[in-house]
């Protein structure tokens, strides 16, 4: 009766699992799942070949026009801006949450970017947009602003005619290549089990080029519009992320908002501030080590410069940690001391070597202001399909981005736990298992 009674309860407990939909509706707490943008819960299919390296290769391709796009960011005005009509598809964003938007609330899908202010989504009637958009009509809270409202001038790309009323209408660019119009409007905005009421946002009419988050983008940057600074005293400037692995397909991280349930001795590193690029979170990065070696860089290529944004950021979108020429050439040369070549490129990758000679490689660690970042394995190496080849999971600046600015990106980030302390100026790092 006993093994009965155990295979009856084993095939209850199974049953109730699958009735567990794990990319359902979240019931608990106020965490948002943080979805690598190719995951079982994501609705956006993955490129073709969809093995992991490949699949990160084509993410990484496109991180010279995001550290491009970054760099611009102080140089953004109000133009005009082409707007073409096609269907377009996801390049860039990594990592995207579900939120609502309206009342009711209207599911969508946002990438997570902490280098942007403005939140946008795609509304109804959009000139290139996918087909999944917010109907603006169907919301009681929504409405419109206009230019006479100081949300208008906060943001990057607006444009108002010189006198009388008008709807507040802004162009900009995303990721180098492409650009969108949106209308400054606002509505509820559902987090998990918060509202934020009269959140405003660029609802997008026209889409030009390929990069533009199909279904929007929730901007977590510094600005005066962005989440943090929008939501007041509901999360207090405090927000955390820990960035699930590309690998992991049935997985998903967490944003933590507010300082509830944050963690508590969590090591710091002052958060600095540049009025050049006022939105990006710029650290003190004082050094780097290979193995147990302290690698040799000229301060200048570290230091922060609050008046020309040189330094070096942290950002959600930029998939591969990209150093200025001296300092990557500096790593790289210090760190094929202690592997066996030869050594060849693979895409933006040009320190590979036989994947044999990975037990003898040196880890990486970044060195902040009050904290030290060691680099797991899993955060300094890729694996060729084959398993064949490994690949120093790091590259230099483009040499057509003129900015001396040095960006730690989410493969780096990836199973630690990062909190932005917006109010109090400090960055937290810890280890953290997030899938």
């Amino acid at each position: 009766m006993d093994f009965i009674a155990t295979i009856l309860f084993l095939a209850l407990v199974i049953s109730s699992t699958k009735g567990l939909d794990p990319c359902g509706p979240q019931l608990d707490d106020s965490d948002l799942l943080v979805i690598p943008i190719y995951g079982k819960c994501s609705p956006f299919n993955p490129p073709k070949p969809d093995s992991w390296f490949n699949t990160v290769m084509n993410m990484a391709s496109k991180d010279p026009a995001r550290v491009k796009y970054l760099s611009s960011l102080v140089a953004q005005k109000t133009t005009a801006v082409p707007i073409a009509s096609g269907q377009q598809v996801l390049n860039i964003g990594n990592y995207i949450v579900r939120v609502k938007i309206g009342t009711p609330g209207q599911l969508m899908f946002m990438v997570l970017d902490t280098s942007n202010d403005v939140a946008w989504v795609p509304c109804s009637g959009c000139n290139g947009c996918s087909a999944t958009t917010f109907s603006p009509n169907t919301s009681s809270t929504y409405g419109s602003l206009d230019c006479g409202l100081p949300q208008c001038a906060q943001v990057r790309g607006q444009s108002c005619p010189a006198t009388g009323s008008a709807a507040c209408s802004f162009n900009q660019s995303y990721g180098g290549d492409s650009s969108f119009s949106a209308n400054l409007v606002r509505d509820s905005l559902g987090l998990a089990n918060d509202i934020v009421p009269d959140f405003a946002f660029g609802c997008i009419n026209a889409i030009s080029g390929g990069l533009v988050p199909p279904q929007g983008l929730l901007g977590l940057g510094r600005g005066p519009m962005s989440l943090i600074s929008q939501s007041g005293a509901l999360y207090s400037g405090v927000f955390s992320y820990c960035l699930p692995s590309f690998k992991s397909y049935y997985f998903s991280g967490s944003l933590k908002l507010g300082p509830v349930g944050q963690p508590k001795n969590i090591r710091t590193t002052p958060l600095l501030k540049s009025p050049h690029r006022p939105s990006l979170y710029y650290v003190n990065l004082t050094g780097i080590s290979v193995g147990r070696v302290q690698v040799p860089i000229a301060p200048e290529y570290l230091a922060f410069n609050p008046n020309t944004g040189a330094g070096t950021i942290i950002d959600s979108g930029t998939v591969v940690t990209r150093f200025v020429q001296p300092i990557y050439k500096a790593i790289r040369d210090e760190f094929v001391k202690h592997v066996k070549g030869p050594f060849t490129a693979i895409g933006v990758f040009d320190t590979c070597f036989d994947a044999t000679a990975e037990a003898e490689a040196p880890l990486i660690t970044l060195h902040f202001k009050g904290l030290s970042m060691p680099l797991p394995m899993e955060n300094s190496f890729l694996h060729t399909s084959a398993g064949s080849r490994a690949c120093l999971a790091i590259a230099p600046v483009p040499n057509n981005v003129n900015a001396a600015m040095n960006v730690i990106a989410n493969l780096q980030q990836q199973n630690h736990r990062i909190l932005f302390d917006v109010i109090n100026s400090r960055l937290g790092i810890a280890r953290e298992a997030c899938n």
